[in-house]
């Protein structure tokens, strides 16, 4: 009776081998989950860091190219570089329609931040080291900010009026650090940073075309327009190595850098996505310190402290009211978890991105908000 009562061997194996044969199976799937949740940030960070690595790589090549040529180069390398992505967006590499404000808002946004931007930014460049140019790019957050409230119905509340002060006080810092001429530079940095706040908000309210779709246009038309006044104001000085050169930067620091970020913020969140990103500027620092032997002294550190701060309050400065959203239809990539898009699409996942036209109909809600495509609104409103 004990004998009959008492598991076989085979039989505890084979109970043995289901109990233990989902460990194997769920460890896999743990680790494949963390992958995935490493890997737009690992794609994130690896656009910051391309992003940064433009300005120190552009200044040695302003020693044989003008600030004209080197620009366009530059933008058209970023065209070449997302123009994979933008290729396989919806519609492919097309256009607003013609006569939409959309194809209007795109044409201010190259004018802004293709053309005059980085014209800008590289005689800044001329003026100053790449590792003082970089850390002033963080003004770029704090110019989006103060355009938004004075000309696209944003607000800047406690935290947002901290991060402006910390900001302007890092850029302070760092035009004092830079001796005569770094006022100069940091006052062409800033109004490269103002143009490109500028181009931050048109590019947000562009909907029929993906910002892959908008970056590809913005490079090959700013940076054709750039380059065919530079050749014509001066020869092109420049070999064919220092030419392919700066197409290469401008394909990966330009163009590869925005697809990885696009990609990062599919998965992670624009919000999230951006954090990240944030820490272009100080990559960029570090590699004007490596790579071109630049020191950086004590008026970099504190002014990147002060930047940082700025940032992040700045970030931080969201506000929470009731809002209306009224009627409309429009096209952007969008997904159906964010409480603003229920049209429906049996089988598919709510957090899947993708891209069509489709119809908001009326609603009234209140959460914290950016003033982003769906909140252009008085905070009454």
């Amino acid at each position: 009776m004990t004998n009959a009562r008492r598991p076989t061997k085979s039989g505890d194996a084979q109970r043995g081998g289901a109990e233990r044969r989902p460990e194997p199976e769920r460890e896999r799937l743990a680790s494949a989950k963390a992958r995935l949740e490493w890997r737009p940030i690992l794609f994130a960070l690896l656009a910051a860091a391309l992003f940064g690595a433009g300005v120190p790589a552009s200044k040695p090549l302003l020693g044989v190219l003008t600030p004209f040529q080197l620009a366009g180069l530059l933008y058209l390398g970023a065209a070449v570089g997302v123009a994979p992505t933008a290729a396989r967006a919806s519609g492919g590499l097309r256009l607003p329609r013609a006569g939409d404000r959309n194809r209007l808002r795109l044409f201010g946004a190259i004018a802004a931040g293709g053309v005059a931007g980085p014209l800008l930014l590289l005689f800044g460049l001329r003026l100053a080291g790449a590792a003082s140019v970089s850390l002033w790019l963080c003004f770029e957050v704090v110019a989006t900010a103060l355009l938004g409230a004075l000309f696209f119905r944003d607000r800047i509340g406690g935290r947002g009026a901290a991060g402006v002060s910390c900001a302007l006080a890092g850029a302070v810092l760092l035009s004092s650090g830079e001796g005569a001429s770094g006022f100069a530079a940091g006052g062409l940095l800033i109004a490269a940073c103002t143009c490109w706040g500028l181009d931050n908000h048109l590019t947000a309210m562009i909907d029929g075309i993906t910002p892959s779709q908008t970056t590809f246009w913005k490079g090959l038309v700013a940076g054709a327009v750039n380059l065919a006044i530079g050749a014509g104001g001066a020869p092109l000085a420049g070999s064919a190595a220092h030419v392919a050169g700066a197409i290469a930067v401008g394909t990966l620091s330009y163009g590869a850098s925005i697809a990885l970020l696009i990609s990062a913020s599919q998965e992670l969140g624009a919000t999230r996505a951006q954090s990240v990103f944030a820490s272009a500027p100080f990559f960029g620092a570090l590699f004007a310190m490596l790579f071109l032997g630049e020191a950086l002294g004590a008026a970099h550190l504190a002014a990147a402290f002060l930047f940082a701060a700025g940032v992040a309050l700045l970030s931080l400065d969201r506000h929470a009211h009731s809002h209306t959203h009224a009627a409309h239809e429009h096209e952007h990539a969008h997904r159906h978890d964010d409480g603003h898009h229920e049209h429906p699409h049996p089988g598919q996942p709510r957090a899947l991105w993708h891209t069509h036209r489709h119809r908001h109909e009326p609603m009234v809600h209140a959460h914290l908000h950016w003033p982003d495509l769906h909140h252009r609104h008085d905070d009454g409103d």
